[in-house]
């Protein structure tokens, strides 16, 4: 008998039941799952603000959050014609007031003649409301100057997240050596590592070029290929374009270059192409991976497996609602920063920090779809079957989609207005990359590269050595350790970049440039004097 069997057997005799699941017994894969994006960074600013409600005096008045791309939730204002729309299809007795446009009042009528009952309550078919999966091939033919999109090739999702998740579980197989490797850009978004770990499939990472902006380089991923080839069997490469963390917008000519080596190299495509609203810098310009593969013509076009994803919580929709998620981190890591900042309990009369804290969560208006192309039609029933054990994605979110893709006709009353909001909303982010990455190139120390797409900044610090080292006494990554630091002087929370990875000996830190731009102004100045501060204490 085991020593774990004989350890409950004698917990039985004594009258007492142990746990069926312990960190012991439970799934592996989900342990090693992390996510730095809501890890122990925000765990700490939620502390800091519950202190700040009690009176607690700070160095600040409030806690910023910049790391997380939540739009609405940094002062974003949702588009008047997509709330006017959902207000109608939740609740329909409000077809007759005279506040509403006459084609949002079609539109309304028009979605929920497509659901069942009539309601936006009810079940939808597991890939979706087929109207809106029409409209969704129609945007797509319009964005792609003609090219045909397949409604039956268009499955609608929980954001673009849950359709990212389901398509790598479709993909990742084998044991060992044989085990599905998964090439992902570094830095990356953490959706991906933690997707790979739970699945436990191999994550491969192929670097970024910082020096060229991020760009992607083939060279670098045919070394992290051949690289994988020796402990795992490569299947997948992954490219988020335009890019998060990074925020670079990929050139035609490097797209092609991928779709090429992806082929050549037998690798399934997944483009993950949330941000294709959000380009601003001279010179970029988003293009489509299905677009661009299908003007290679074959044998690209006609072989090459592409699997392509879109949202409605990025662009200049941000319909990202707060919910709760809780997250769990390492006390112990914690209580060290916490005595390092404040000295011992003895000396500090506020509780020490929990291990666990709730936390906002992105869902809301989740919407979005993924696109297969040249997928295996017997592989894309079993797709289907896989979506069907969910249910359906939520209803809300699919009228929402629906909107985005379809938005008012110039001949419509809405379309005036939405274009002005659509404008404004995606000006002001173009002058917020801008800014970021002036007043950090500005400062001695950090490095920036331009913000040409997406929310995002992802800057470059300096460190030094000093603080590298009291990091390490500290059990956190020297980012970590400047991160925490930057939280407990100004408030402001950002990501530190080992949650997204990042080149050996480099430190970065992930900022959204999502605030009103006077308070982003502000908040990019305090991070430009705490850093030269920081750099002076520990130099």
């Amino acid at each position: 008998m085991t020593s774990r069997a004989n350890d409950q057997s004698q917990a039985s005799r004594n009258g007492l039941k142990g746990k069926v699941l312990t960190l012991d017994t439970m799934n592996p894969c989900v342990r090693r799952v992390e996510y730095a994006v809501r890890g122990p960074i925000v765990h700490r600013a939620l502390e800091l603000e519950q202190e700040l409600r009690q009176g607690v005096k700070k160095p600040f008045t409030e806690v910023i959050r910049a790391n997380i791309g939540d739009a609405q939730a940094m002062g974003q204002r949702p588009i008047t014609f997509f709330r006017q729309v959902l207000a109608l299809c939740v609740y329909p007795k409000l077809m007759s007031s005279p506040d509403f446009p006459e084609d949002v009042k079609r539109r309304a009528e028009r979605i929920l003649q497509a659901c069942g009952g009539q309601s936006l309550g009810a079940y939808t078919i597991s890939s979706g409301i087929q109207l809106i999966r029409e409209d969704v091939a129609q945007y797509i033919e319009r964005r792609d100057g003609g090219i045909p999109a397949d409604p039956n090739n268009i499955f609608l999702s929980t954001g673009a997240s849950d359709a990212i998740v389901t398509v790598l579980k479709l993909l990742v197989a084998g044991e060992g050596r044989a085990r599905t490797g998964v090439l992902i850009p570094i830095p990356q978004y953490p959706l991906y590592s933690a997707a790979l770990a739970e699945l436990d499939a191999v994550q491969v990472d192929y670097y970024l070029d910082e020096e060229r902006a991020w760009s992607l380089d083939i060279a670098e991923l045919r070394r992290a290929l051949c690289q994988a080839r020796d402990r795992c069997c490569p299947r997948v490469l992954c490219v988020i374009n335009p890019g998060n963390p990074t925020g670079q917008v990929q050139t035609r000519e490097c797209i092609e270059a991928v779709i090429r080596f992806a082929f050549e190299e037998g690798l399934f495509l997944m483009a993950d192409e949330v941000y294709q609203d959000n380009v601003y810098a001279e010179g970029s310009q988003f293009h489509s991976f299905k677009k661009v593969l299908t003007e290679m013509g074959p044998p690209y076009a006609t072989q090459q497996e592409l699997a392509s994803f879109h949202s409605v919580s990025k662009g200049y929709m941000g319909e990202c609602v707060q919910a709760q998620a809780v997250v769990v981190v390492k006390p112990e890591l914690v209580e060290n920063f916490w005595d390092h900042c404040h000295g011992s309990a003895a000396q500090h009369p506020l509780p020490r920090p929990a291990s666990t804290c709730a936390l906002p969560g992105r869902c809301g208006f989740r919407g979005g779809y993924v696109e297969v192309v040249n997928m295996d039609a017997e592989v894309q029933k079993q797709m289907a079957k896989l979506m069907s054990v969910r249910l359906c994605p939520p209803v809300p979110g699919q009228a929402l989609l629906d909107m985005v893709v379809s938005p008012p006709a110039p001949s419509e009353p809405s379309f005036k207005q939405f274009q002005a909001e659509r404008q404004e909303v995606l000006a002001e982010l173009a002058a917020k990359a801008k800014l970021t990455e002036q007043v950090f190139n500005e400062a001695p120390g950090i490095r920036c590269n331009p913000v040409q797409g997406a929310m995002y900044s992802f800057p470059r610090v300096q460190l030094p050595p000093r603080a590298v080292q009291r990091a390490q006494e500290l059990g956190l990554a020297p980012d970590m350790f400047f991160c925490l630091c930057l939280l407990e002087e100004t408030g402001i929370c950002v990501v530190p970049g080992s949650g997204f990875g990042q080149q050996e000996g480099t430190y970065h830190f992930r900022m959204t440039i999502l605030p009103p731009i006077e308070k982003l102004r502000l908040l990019l100045e305090k991070l430009r004097h705490f850093h030269a501060k920081f750099t002076k204490e520990y130099s």
